[in-house]
Protein backbone atom coordinates (compact mmCIF):
# COMPACT_ATOMS: atom_id res chain seq x y z
CA UNK A 1 0.00 0.00 0.00
CA UNK A 2 1.06 3.24 -1.20
CA UNK A 3 0.30 6.50 1.46
CA UNK A 4 0.23 10.05 -0.32
CA UNK A 5 2.58 12.17 2.18
CA UNK A 6 2.07 15.56 1.18
CA UNK A 7 1.62 17.87 -1.45
CA UNK A 8 3.51 20.94 -0.34
CA UNK A 9 2.86 24.11 -1.99
CA UNK A 10 5.46 27.32 -1.94
CA UNK A 11 5.11 30.37 -3.80
CA UNK A 12 6.61 28.72 -7.00
CA UNK A 13 7.65 25.35 -5.77
CA UNK A 14 5.45 21.89 -5.51
CA UNK A 15 6.63 18.87 -4.58
CA UNK A 16 4.44 15.50 -4.53
CA UNK A 17 6.18 12.66 -2.47
CA UNK A 18 4.65 8.89 -1.98
CA UNK A 19 6.04 6.45 0.05
CA UNK A 20 4.94 3.03 0.98
CA UNK A 21 4.80 2.41 4.92
CA UNK A 22 8.39 1.13 5.36
CA UNK A 23 9.85 4.04 3.17
CA UNK A 24 7.74 6.60 5.40
CA UNK A 25 9.18 5.06 8.91
CA UNK A 26 12.68 4.90 7.53
CA UNK A 27 12.27 8.32 6.41
CA UNK A 28 10.68 9.62 9.66
CA UNK A 29 13.03 7.78 11.66
CA UNK A 30 16.19 9.90 9.53
CA UNK A 31 14.89 12.95 9.50
CA UNK A 32 13.81 12.35 13.49
CA UNK A 33 17.87 11.46 14.13
CA UNK A 34 18.51 14.80 12.58
CA UNK A 35 16.32 16.73 14.18
CA UNK A 36 18.11 15.57 17.17
CA UNK A 37 21.58 16.29 15.95
CA UNK A 38 20.70 19.59 14.92
CA UNK A 39 19.55 20.55 18.79
CA UNK A 40 22.67 19.05 20.19
CA UNK A 41 24.78 21.35 17.91
CA UNK A 42 22.23 24.24 18.71
CA UNK A 43 22.83 23.84 22.25
CA UNK A 44 26.46 23.62 22.49
CA UNK A 45 26.50 26.76 21.84
CA UNK A 46 30.21 27.31 20.63
CA UNK A 47 29.71 28.65 17.20
CA UNK A 48 29.85 31.51 15.99
CA UNK A 49 26.42 33.63 16.54
CA UNK A 50 25.73 33.25 12.27
CA UNK A 51 26.46 29.66 11.85
CA UNK A 52 24.11 29.08 15.14
CA UNK A 53 21.79 31.06 13.28
CA UNK A 54 21.38 28.91 10.20
CA UNK A 55 21.34 26.07 12.29
CA UNK A 56 18.22 26.79 14.07
CA UNK A 57 16.75 28.22 10.97
CA UNK A 58 17.17 24.72 9.43
CA UNK A 59 16.15 23.15 12.44
CA UNK A 60 12.75 25.10 12.28
CA UNK A 61 12.50 24.06 8.86
CA UNK A 62 12.97 20.13 10.02
CA UNK A 63 10.34 20.59 12.61
CA UNK A 64 8.15 21.76 9.59
CA UNK A 65 8.53 19.09 7.60
CA UNK A 66 8.39 16.39 10.70
CA UNK A 67 5.04 18.13 11.54
CA UNK A 68 3.81 17.73 8.27
CA UNK A 69 4.83 13.95 8.28
CA UNK A 70 2.97 13.43 11.29
CA UNK A 71 0.02 15.02 10.47
CA UNK A 72 0.11 12.72 7.55
CA UNK A 73 0.65 9.73 9.73
CA UNK A 74 -2.35 10.45 11.76
CA UNK A 75 -4.54 10.39 8.54
CA UNK A 76 -5.69 14.67 9.06
CA UNK A 77 -3.69 15.91 5.75
CA UNK A 78 -5.05 13.08 3.57
CA UNK A 79 -8.37 13.76 3.94
CA UNK A 80 -8.46 17.33 3.68
CA UNK A 81 -6.60 16.88 0.43
CA UNK A 82 -8.80 14.03 -0.88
Amino acid sequence: MRTRLARVEAQEDVMDLILNSDEKRVLMEILEERHRKFIVEISRGKHHHDFRSTLQKKEQLLESILHKLEIVQTGELTSRSA
